[in-house]
């Protein structure tokens, strides 16, 4: 275990991080601040993957291609929200699991209907295709430190937008006390649809971003999402500090455990029961560190004062 290798998946790992506090953002503000709960969140991330993947070839330029997905994801959000979504408000949790299970199955259809069931690349340009050298006689990955260059910027927005801004403060009181901000006059259904926007356009975002790492596939979004979730209830529900934070240590135990924990094991069983039980625990961890929260912190690391 070498030091190069332990800061390549440290690196590795607030990458991952970076994705799933994307995927986490957009959730948390729905789930806090509309008391929606959404399991089509993940359908979003599969559709931006689709979209950069479509205009990337179109244009041949895989930034060109992100800067026209991201307004298609955006504008399939606010398409949802007036159609499906808004409707469902009213009603129980239970009638939004349920409702938003069956977006998930009918966006999986749709896009075997548009795009086939075949998974879709990007090819990365070459300035983006390749490593650098950092300090100490570290090689890594380019386009993963531009993952996470990007998705700290986008962090360092939403910090902007939530504090900064006046949709921000209708954000913050939302997330406070909804019925109030509506009694002050505020249409609260038009700040509904803009953060689910929002929201869906941060999960097709972290979608396009991963595309060239692995591709763009039917169902893609359905396994991030649980870990997604996972990160929103550790961090804090309705906070965009708390899932930022939760999403970074998700993401760095989840690549460390599962890199190291079989090394670790070897002290003290033997090679094929460390190889067998080192997945398994590190799969296991962040689940166990969700629970430990709820136990000791039942409203999450950081809940929120403020977003």
């Amino acid at each position: 275990m070498t030091f190069a290798l332990v800061v390549e998946q440290t690196l590795n790992g607030v990458q991952l991080g970076i994705l799933l506090f994307l995927l986490a953002a957009g959730l948390t503000l729905v789930f806090g601040i509309m008391d929606f709960v959404n399991l089509a969140h993940g359908s979003f991330y599969m559709v931006g993957a689709f979209f950069a993947a479509t205009f990337a070839q179109w244009t041949g330029n895989f930034v060109a291609g992100v800067a026209l997905a991201l307004p298609a994801t955006l504008a399939v959000g606010i398409v949802v929200e007036l159609v499906a979504v808004r409707t469902l408000y009213a009603r129980d949790h239970l009638d939004h699991v349920l409702a938003t299970f069956g977006l998930v199955l009918f966006f999986n259809e749709l896009v075997r209907l548009v795009w086939g069931p075949e998974g879709r690349s990007i090819r990365l340009p070459v300035v983006l295709d390749g490593s650098v050298d950092l300090p100490l006689g570290i090689t890594y990955s380019i386009y993963r430190l531009v993952i996470i260059g990007a998705g700290l910027m986008v962090a360092l927005g939403l910090y902007i937008l939530v504090n900064r801004t006046r949709i921000g403060m209708l954000i913050r009181a939302g997330a406070s006390n909804r019925t109030m901000v509506g009694a002050l006059g505020i249409n609260i259904k038009f700040l509904f649809t803009i953060i689910f926007g929002l929201g869906a356009a941060l999960a097709g975002f972290a979608g396009m971003l991963v595309t060239p790492v692995t591709q763009a596939e039917i169902g893609m979004g359905e396994q991030i999402l649980i870990v997604a979730l996972v990160v929103i209830v550790i961090g804090g529900i309705g906070s965009i500090r708390g899932a930022f934070i939760a999403a970074i240590i998700t993401g760095l135990i989840d690549t460390m455990g599962r890199s190291f924990l079989d090394v670790l094991l070897l002290t003290v069983m033997s090679s094929n029961a460390a190889e067998a039980a080192g997945p398994a625990l590190s799969s296991m961890m962040i689940y166990i560190l969700m629970a430990a929260v709820l136990f000791f912190r039942p409203q999450g690391l950081f809940p929120p004062r403020g977003v």
